[in-house]
């Protein structure tokens, strides 16, 4: 586990708080996230994030899923064990594939969706057993923060951000160190 030092400022509304961003990156400040106990509309285009790729991932899982449906609905009901329901013959997969398109369906749903919330939990590091992420308890009632790394604005000292930072028209500025990756 690698642990990093983060600069958190500390606003009591979430205009306060973008206001503050926009102040800091027109002095040069990279703010690398922001934590809020709820969506703040135009906070991700201040902020810069990039558009996510859980779609991409999605996509991948569900193609998987069907894959692997197909093959098992094939192994099971056309070579291992065919079966004579309703009269209909089970010889080929082709001849079956209007009824086995509910399986496949519910099997690729399935998987895409499991898939995602891995992917998720992975990504954001919310396994059982990690610590919040979050720097303050505040932050997922009524108070908003900003990250920032201290390594990222190398043209400024710890000691100018903060004050930087306290100008924005924080309540609070405080340094805490959180795990910024897995392995």
């Amino acid at each position: 586990m690698t642990k990093e030092k983060f600069i958190y400022g500390m606003y009591n509304d979430d205009d306060l708080m973008i206001a503050g961003i926009k102040q800091l990156q027109a002095k040069g400040i990279h703010v690398r996230d922001a934590y809020s106990p709820f969506p703040v509309h135009g906070l991700e285009d201040v902020l810069g994030i990039k558009w996510t790729r859980i779609a991409i991932a999605a996509f991948i899982y569900g193609i998987t899923g069907l894959t692997l449906a197909v093959l098992a609905i094939n192994y099971m009901m056309i070579i291992d064990w065919p079966l004579n329901i309703g009269g209909k013959p089970n010889f080929h997969f082709y001849q079956n594939v209007p009824a086995f398109v509910p399986i496949m369906f519910e099997f690729t749903v399935l998987c895409a969706g499991h898939g995602m919330a891995i992917t998720y939990f992975f990504r954001n590091m919310t396994l059982p057993g990690m610590p919040a992420r979050n720097p303050h308890p505040r932050t997922t009632d009524d108070h908003f923060a900003i990250e920032i790394a201290a390594k990222e604005n190398t043209n400024f000292s710890k000691e100018q951000i903060e004050e930087m930072v306290a100008e924005s028209g924080t309540v609070a500025v405080f340094e805490k160190e959180r795990i910024v990756k897995f392995l």
